[in-house]
C-alpha cells in the first residue's frame, strides 16, 4: 500500500514538473497565459483529472494562476503561503509561549538592520523627500494621539524602496503581515505616540545626515520598542 501510494505522489510531482518545464521552455512570464487544459492532456499525454490535480497543486504555491472563466496564466511572485505558514505556527504555539513572534522580530531586525547601511549610500533626495513626507504626517497622527499602522507600515515600506530589490520588498511586507497577524493578540504599545514618531523621525534624520551607524542605532532602537509588546521580549541584536 505505502509503495502504491509513493509511486501516485512521484506521478503527481511529474506532471507538475512537466508543466513548469513547459513554462520555461517557452518562455512564458508571470501573467502569460498557459496552454489549455486540453493542449497540456496533449502535450503531456495524460488524463483531464491527472491535469486539474496538477494545476491546482501548482496554484497553490504560486507557480500558475487559475482563472475560472478566462483560463490558466503563469503565478506572479506571491510570498502568501509564507505569511499564512508563519502566522499560523505563530498562533499555534502554546499560551505564554512568545518564541514565534519572539523570533520574527527578530528576523525582522536582522534584514533592517542590515539594509539600512545600504539606503544611506543610494537613497536620492527624492527618495528623502518622501520618506521626510511620512515622517512628518507620523508627527501630525502622534499629535493626535495615535499613529496609525498603515503610516507606520508606509515609512518602512518608503524607507527601504530606494534598493530597488522587489524580492527583498515583498520579503519585509511578508514578515510584515504576518506580524500584523500575530500582533492582535500581543499587549497594547507601550510606548506613546510621540515616542513612536520620534523613532521614525531619527530615522529619517539619520539617513538624511547620511550616517550608517545612526541609522542602525535609530533601527535597533524602534525595534527595542516593537520587542516589548512580546511577553518575554527577549534581548536586542546589538
Amino acid at each position: 500500500m505505502g509503495d502504491t501510494m509513493t509511486v501516485r505522489g512521484k506521478r503527481k510531482n511529474g506532471v507538475q514538473e512537466q508543466i513548469k518545464e513547459l513554462i520555461l521552455e517557452r518562455g512564458l512570464s508571470a501573467g502569460d497565459s498557459m496552454p489549455t487544459e486540453t493542449e497540456l492532456m496533449e502535450l503531456l499525454g495524460i488524463s483531464r483529472n491527472s491535469v486539474r490535480e496538477a494545476l491546482k497543486a501548482l496554484q497553490a504555491v504560486g507557480i500558475v494562476e487559475i482563472r475560472h472563466g478566462f483560463g490558466t496564466y503563469v503565478g506572479r511572485m506571491s510570498l502568501g503561503a509564507l505569511v499564512d505558514e508563519l502566522s499560523f505556527h505563530g498562533r499555534l504555539a502554546p499560551t505564554g509561549d512568545s518564541r514565534s513572534i519572539t523570533e520574527l522580530i527578530e528576523v525582522r531586525q536582522a534584514l533592517e538592520s542590515g539594509l539600512i547601511g545600504q539606503v544611506v549610500e543610494i537613497a536620492d533626495a527624492g527618495d528623502l523627500a518622501d520618506l521626510r513626507a511620512v515622517a512628518e504626517r507620523m508627527a501630525r497622527e502622534a499629535e493626535a494621539g495615535e499613529v496609525s499602522p498603515l503610516t507606520d507600515r508606509q515609512f518602512h515600506e518608503t524607507l527601504y524602496r530606494p534598493l530597488g530589490n522587489d524580492l527583498m520588498l515583498r520579503l519585509l511586507a511578508a514578515f510584515w503581515d504576518a506580524y500584523d497577524r500575530l500582533a492582535a493578540d500581543l499587549p497594547p504599545i507601550g510606548e506613546s505616540a510621540p515616542d513612536v514618531a520620534a523613532q521614525h523621525r531619527e530615522v529619517y534624520e539619520a539617513v538624511a545626515s547620511r550616517d550608517a551607524e545612526r541609522a542602525r542605532r535609530a533601527v535597533t532602537v524602534h525595534f527595542t520598542g516593537i520587542r516589548n509588546r512580546a511577553p518575554g521580549g527577549g534581548p536586542t541584536i546589538p
